[in-house]
């Protein structure tokens, strides 16, 4: 390949992923919690300090609601705990807006469900860093550029790829260091990151994506053809006859005997979404996971009032569209195969986050003036920025958990202070480090992660404490196993933080990175 092509290909691959980079960083990072959703959500709410709602039953909230919003009967659906010391919900539509509310919210619904739910929020901020609808497209156009860093990462670094592959040559040229890390990484969860990049870019620019179709390509009929493409229940007219509807336990055990003479191995209900409650043709739609297999969604609709079987896609039987998105979001999250693919996904989760703050390193890295005490400007704010967003972000979540548990403590909703504490942290760390010296703040940042992760994981096993003299459940065992989770990421970083005060102490001088000339870091490079 001719030097001017591969040049392109530098370029490209450089700002491409410096671009998308920060935003890669922390969906990375707080994607390979989020693999561990429902384990966050029973660590927030284990069955031992679980909310009163949680206690209800479903069919009492199903009761509750249609004699307290009678207008809901039309349309409402129920979300499901996964755990045990959640609620389940409901949503319903009035007016033109979608109220959400658990047993105990109905008479003053909420318009965002599971709102004080601290695995939700990481969730969010993988998916949107937090910022709905904006972020969402935001990060479509991210995976956008993560997928074009990919490939001319692959086609720049492929005529020496099988020399260099396994090579990590540790000495003092940091740089070649940094760039062994960045490519074995790189290239052994290359497969994961395509399938990454791709639904990614997928989920996110969906709704843009059919609107320019839509308009371009198919004469305005798209969204009314992929309705009925994807419909996992049938249209019925109301009757206007009253009849008894099938409780709820009796509609659960129907839908997974269903599900089972079509194939599928397990069928856990986590969602329902009912019409004309009450209504002769009133209609029951259950959905339920398989775990255990790729396309984790099935769907199964039930007359309300007979428990008749209307339509499935479940098992052997599903449509091709059912399979396709499932095998997506299932390739995406890694919610398949249990815990085995959970801590691959978690690791390869880790190993993303670091492939692009390397990357960021590696940039500094190849600009730096080894003959000058002073550093290019320009080298000076991607350190500052990399430092302040990487660790900033790191530390925001660590942050969230912290508030999430003082809230709990203190018996308020959760949601205001983990956001609080969330953005606020990581505001506080990009100031700090463009106030601090680089070398300076970077170690004091890494020590704050990592004590005030240790801290959060060892106050939670304290308060917990009366959990491990009981008898264990898998409840026991999620909560646990996140805090020993909390102490490992912890320690992590404290071992960063030791790692970055002895590069400043005995690295070589000419650099941002070490702490002997930081203080002449400001200066302008001459």
């Amino acid at each position: 390949m001719k030097a001017s092509t591969l040049r392109t290909f530098q370029v490209v691959h450089t700002w491409t992923g410096l671009l998308a980079g920060f935003a890669l960083f922390i969906a990375f990072y707080a994607g390979a919690l989020t693999v561990f959703h429902d384990d966050i959500a029973t660590w927030q709410t284990p069955p031992w300090r679980a909310a009163p709602s949680a206690k209800v039953s479903t069919q009492a909230l199903i009761d509750r609601l249609v004699a307290r919003h009678p207008q809901a009967r039309a349309d409402f659906g129920i979300v499901l705990p996964r755990t045990p010391g959640q609620a389940p919900y409901a949503f319903w539509f009035d007016n033109g807006q979608t109220h959400f509310a658990t047993a105990d919210e109905l008479g003053h619904p909420g318009d965002e469900g599971n709102r004080n739910d601290l695995a939700d929020f990481v969730y969010a901020l993988h998916d949107s860093l937090g910022f709905p609808t904006i972020g969402l497209y935001f990060m479509g156009i991210v995976s956008v550029l993560y997928g074009l860093a990919l490939v001319s990462g692959v086609i720049l670094h492929l005529p020496q790829l099988m020399k260099d592959l396994f090579a990590m040559r540790v000495g003092k040229n940091l740089k070649r260091l940094w760039q062994d890390a960045h490519n074995a990484i790189g290239v052994l969860s290359l497969p994961f990151h395509i399938v990454f990049a791709l639904t990614g870019a997928v989920f996110c620019l969906f709704t843009v994506t059919m609107l320019a179709l839509n308009t371009a390509a198919f004469d305005g009929k798209l969204f009314d053809a992929f309705a009925d493409a994807t419909r996992t229940e049938p249209v019925r007219e109301a009757a206007g006859v009253a009849a008894p509807m099938l409780g709820y336990d009796a509609l659960i055990a129907r839908a997974a005997d269903i599900a089972r003479s079509h194939g599928a191995t397990d069928f856990e209900a986590d969602y329902l979404h009912f019409t004309h409650y009450g209504d002769r043709n009133g209609v029951a739609m259950v959905r339920g996971l398989s775990d255990r297999a790729l396309d984790i969604y099935g769907y199964i609709a039930l007359d309300a009032a007979s428990g008749h079987e209307l339509m499935h896609s479940v098992g052997q039987t599903r449509s091709g569209n059912s399979i396709v998105y499932s095998a997506m979001y299932a390739l995406h999250f890694g919610n398949f195969g249990g815990r085995a693919v959970q801590w691959l996904y978690f690791l390869l989760g880790l190993a993303g986050a670091f492939l692009f703050y390397s990357g960021n390193l590696l940039w500094i890295e190849s600009r730096r003036k080894r003959r000058h005490a002073d550093q290019p400007l320009k080298t000076r704010v991607m350190a500052r920025a990399t430092v302040g967003v990487c660790i900033g972000s790191c530390l925001a979540i660590s942050g969230a958990f912290a508030a999430t548990m003082i809230a709990d403590g203190l018996g308020i909703e959760a949601a205001g202070p983990q956001r609080i504490a969330c953005y606020g942290l990581f505001f506080a760390a990009c100031v700090y480090a463009c106030l601090r010296p680089i070398a300076r703040a970077t170690a004091e940042l890494l020590v704050a992660t990592g004590i005030l992760t240790v801290v959060v994981a060892v106050v939670d096993l304290l308060r917990n404490g009366s959990a491990w003299t009981q008898l264990w459940t898998s409840q026991t065992v999620a909560v646990l196993g996140i805090d020993l989770a909390g102490i490992g990421l912890g320690s992590v970083f404290l071992l960063f933080a030791r790692a970055a005060r002895i590069r400043a102490m005995h690295g070589e001088e000419n650099s941002v990175w070490a702490v002997r000339r930081a203080a002449d870091a400001r200066q302008p490079s001459r």
